[in-house]
């Protein structure tokens, strides 16, 4: 897996104690890495990262990523090769209640993280995840490519527009040069899904959260369309990517702005994975809901992933079918009491690392 890169590497992942942290953190662990997580908390009761015991596994520390002193602890206590940058507010309904603080965290967090990095100037690969909602959306049906301009109607996808633009900045400003030891990118993904998410307001958290108490789910916008893909497809890119940006002989050339999506069957309205959800649970119903203070978020959204399938060999080895199949797996075994939810997870890893290597994704096969 990934050229055996990661084996004894020493990481270091911010936010590791949220959805996408917990699963990243499992599988570097798999792959042998050293992980060392900085967070200011466990986000969500439950969470994987207390379910699966995260915590046994990394080198856990406590700590606000816009907390100068912090991010400097963290950095030398790890000695980190490799950043994975995930500590953010990640949602879009939380931003319109808390702005500033979405902003505060999202931007400055992500700039104190980079001017850590900047400070101890060792050799260092930085990945930092924002979302595909950087992007400034105008409605379009077709993907949004890495060159389309930055933006944000609400709080969250400003902030996270916002962050690109510091990683660009930092980037140009401090490690363009062809020898510099500090090697920067940032990814976007489409809207993740997968077992251990418990977010507010997320559609899978809120499907399991009436499906477990036999109620109708709830649904504000059936038509709008999102591109789903599994938590495994975009960190699977993040890997790759990381691998490929500390092993090149132009590792320049991989310190960009990339998409991980899916591809276009993946990109489908709300009423069709809550649908298959269903059919998935074996059971369930669902209803249209009006809020009438319900934000504005986008009806249409959908990444354009061509120069990571071209350039980096990346595609989704899961399609809509399987990712949603394996999603409501994961939470059907934990609801009947599952005992080990990190075998479990790991089970899961397990079965997208075979699925890679049998579709011949690049990252699955030998070096």
């Amino acid at each position: 897996m990934f050229l055996d890169y990661f084996q004894g590497r020493r990481v270091l992942v911010t936010g590791h104690t949220g959805f996408k942290g917990s699963w990243l953190s499992l599988w570097l662990d798999k792959l042998g890495a050293k992980v060392t997580g900085l967070s200011i908390d466990v986000p969500t009761v439950p969470a994987l990262f207390d379910l699966a015991d995260v915590e046994s596994l990394v080198a856990h520390r406590v700590g606000d990523i816009r907390d100068s002193q912090a991010v400097d602890a963290a950095l030398e206590a790890s000695d980190a090769e490799i950043v994975f940058h995930l500590a953010a507010q990640p949602l879009v309904r939380l931003s319109y209640e808390e702005p500033v603080d979405t902003l505060s965290v999202n931007v400055i967090g992500t700039a104190q993280v980079l001017e850590a990095v900047r400070r101890r100037g060792k050799p260092c690969s930085v990945i930092v995840i924002t979302s595909d909602k950087c992007y400034a959306n105008n409605g379009q049906i077709w993907g949004y490519r890495e060159i389309d301009p930055m933006g944000g109607h609400d709080p969250y996808s400003m902030s996270k527009g916002a962050a690109e633009l510091v990683v660009d900045s930092w980037r140009n400003s401090y490690f363009a040069a062809s020898d510099s030891p500090i090697r920067l990118a940032s990814v976007r993904a489409g809207n993740v899904i997968g077992g251990g998410d418990w977010a507010k307001d997320r559609l899978i958290t809120d499907c399991i959260a009436a499906l477990t108490r036999q109620a109708p789910i709830e649904i504000r916008n059936p038509l709008a369309t999102r591109p789903w893909q599994h938590v495994l497809e975009p960190l699977s890119g993040y890997l790759w990517l990381a691998a490929r940006l500390a092993t090149s002989e132009d590792p320049q050339a991989y310190a960009q702005g990339w998409n991980f999506g899916p591809y276009i069957d993946g990109v489908r309205p709300v009423r069709d994975l809550v649908d298959f959800a269903l059919k998935c649970w074996g059971g369930g119903s669902w209803q249209m809901t009006k809020d009438a203070d319900q934000p504005h978020e986008a009806f249409a959204l959908a990444l354009n992933c061509d120069k990571a399938h071209q350039h980096l060999k990346w595609r989704p080895a899961w399609d809509f079918e399987a990712s949603v199949g394996e999603t409501i797996a994961w939470y059907r075994q934990w609801a009947d009491g599952a005992d080990d939810i990190r075998a479990l997870t790991l089970g899961q890893i397990a079965a997208y690392e075979s699925a890679a290597r049998q579709a011949a994704i690049a990252w699955a096969l030998p070096g």
